[in-house]
């Protein structure tokens, strides 16, 4: 597994120890090593940590479709950003407490349930993610964390603390075009698509970079 960039679990771990519940946005472009860097802080915390990607609010691939979107799947007008702003709000409404969540306002609402994309199933799952009572930190990991566009501008009030991820643009396109290729994509539909709606897609999110509390140059 790729080290860790310098001193984020040790960060990850102060967050997770803090009184209630904290949020910690991981933004960045497609292919960055959001997810990556997002499942490997959560194992490292156990139950202490979830992970909830913003790409389970990705909009239905036949509602891409019936809107003219599905060419540039991806892009913010792409996802419910209403949905994830109205998640992240019920996540931070639920306040952990010393005895893993089973008084005060934590026991109220309980367990959130959060959506999952699956690439396989080019669609998200509802109610895929658990987010529990016990959870001390969210780690919300997207593209669009930082960004102001078709109704994401609530997101990063939402967050506590956000990092942004950093890669070489070379190793992130060949990265991009591998996973495609891995879900069926022709390798020469692949790279087309990487380079045209993937790219304009990481133009945006890089002009979200001086937002974030913290650039991690990923390797």
């Amino acid at each position: 597994m790729t080290p860790l960039p310098e001193g984020v679990l040790e960060r990850a771990r102060e967050l997770a120890a803090r009184p209630g519940r904290t949020l910690l946005g991981i933004a960045g472009a497609p292919g960055a090593g959001k997810s990556t860097l997002a499942a490997a802080l959560a194992r490292a915390l156990g139950g202490a940590a979830v992970v909830v990607p913003m790409d389970g609010f990705h909009l239905a691939h036949s509602e891409l479709e019936r809107l003219g979107r599905a060419d540039r799947k991806g892009a913010p007008d792409t996802f419910d950003a209403a949905g994830f702003v109205a998640l992240l709000r019920r996540l931070r409404a639920v306040r952990p407490d010393d005895d893993g969540g089973r008084s005060g306002a934590a026991a109220v609402d309980g367990t959130v349930w959060a959506p999952e994309y699956r690439r396989d199933l080019r669609n998200a799952v509802a109610g895929a993610i658990a987010v529990g009572p016990e959870a001390r930190l969210v780690i919300v990991e997207g593209n669009y964390l930082l960004c102001d566009e078709a109704g994401f501008a609530p997101v990063r009030g939402l967050l506590d603390e956000t990092w942004f991820c950093e890669l070489d643009p070379a190793v992130r396109i060949e990265r991009l075009v591998a996973r495609h290729v891995a879900t069926g994509k022709e390798p020469g539909f692949a790279r087309e698509w990487v380079l045209g709606s993937d790219e304009r897609n990481a133009a945006l999110v890089a002009a979200t970079r001086g937002r974030a509390d913290r650039v991690l140059a990923m390797g």
